[in-house]
């Protein structure tokens, strides 16, 4: 796995999803997940990597055709406002509060020099820091206040399937996700087009690495770290910041070799990833992003994680059946 979207949990004592596992929650059902929905029609895309940018140990090829039914999907990524209704409602404690540590991002360190236990091995730009969590992202000095409609980080794909369950929602498909971040352009790198993403042409379309990573970011954009979820333009879907911004989880497990799989098949409809596999699918990319390092802030870019990490750099968002 590539450090852009953080380390993998080291290897720990695994108290599993259900040690912290929400209660049934008191919010009545149409009172839970308050975030927008965009409705995609169903269709049949070509998914995978058009552009050759793709990383080959990263699976994007071959291209194939993938059939979808309709589906909805939130409009942004699950907010710190948003998340903050689900725990205090059934009580739920994330994997990285159980855990009592995670990954932050060395310039977002916010933490008392104890609770910093060093880099981690083959990513140095990730440091691991006691007390970092959803509500504390750089460490046990740092707050959401003021963050609400900011993605929320330091979540695992566990805690993200925890929140989906007490919502009434799920993670979206590999293949859903590719197809709504597409918003509807065929072939394009990024969910506006092919411009660039990075302001060279004068225009920020996404939450990205800006200046020489990983020690120095200008924020030539404004944002160091996350952005709030509305920033910068959504795209033909309605979806803001697919890309860019936070890495997003989605239900699927990770396999480099599903995409050839698929092609074998002629079209597929309604994917759900392989049947087994160690490490869930990210879609989208983070506010780390930069060519020099990681070039995966485009709409077929993949990465993974296994399901217990969390970082400083990667949330969700959830879909469901159209109203």
């Amino acid at each position: 796995m590539s450090g852009c979207c953080g380390p993998a949990r080291p290897a720990a004592p695994h108290a599993g999803i259900a040690a912290g596992a929400p209660s049934a929650g008191s919010l009545p059902g149409a009172q839970r997940h308050r975030i927008a929905q965009c409705p995609i029609p169903g269709g049949v895309f070509t998914m995978g990597d058009a552009s050759g940018d793709g990383l080959p140990a990263d699976g994007e090829s071959p291209l194939h055709r993938v059939e979808l039914s309709p589906f909805a999907i939130d409009a942004t990524a699950v907010t710190n406002a948003q998340f903050a209704r689900f725990v205090d409602d059934t009580g739920y404690l994330t994997e990285a509060e159980r855990l009592g540590a995670s990954a932050v991002f060395h310039l977002l360190v916010d933490a008392p020099t104890a609770d910093i236990t060093g880099p981690i091995p083959g990513t140095p730009w990730w440091i691991g820091v006691r007390g970092a969590d959803w509500r504390h992202p750089g460490g046990r000095a740092s707050r959401i206040a003021g963050l609400a409609d900011h993605p929320v980080v330091q979540v695992s794909w566990h805690d993200a399937a925890a929140y989906c369950a007490w919502a009434g929602r799920r993670l979206p498909t590999e293949a859903e996700w590719e197809y709504a971040a597409r918003g509807g352009l065929v072939g394009a790198r990024h969910p506006w087009g092919d411009e660039p993403i990075d302001g060279s042409d004068g225009v920020w379309r996404a939450n990205v690495w800006q200046g020489d990573f990983p020690v120095h970011n200008t924020a030539g954009d404004g944002w160091i770290g996350t952005a709030p979820v509305r920033s910068y333009a959504p795209n033909g879907f309605g979806l803001w910041q697919p890309i860019g911004n936070v890495w997003e989880w989605c239900a699927d497990r990770f396999d480099a070799h599903g995409y050839a799989r698929d092609a074998a098949l002629g079209t597929v409809r309604d994917p759900g990833g392989p049947g087994a596999g160690s490490e869930r699918v990210l879609r989208g990319g983070s506010y780390l992003c930069h060519p020099s390092y990681c070039n995966r802030y485009r709409n077929s870019a993949r990465s993974r994680n296994t399901p217990d990490s969390a970082m400083g750099n990667a949330g969700f968002r959830t879909a469901g059946a159209i109203d």
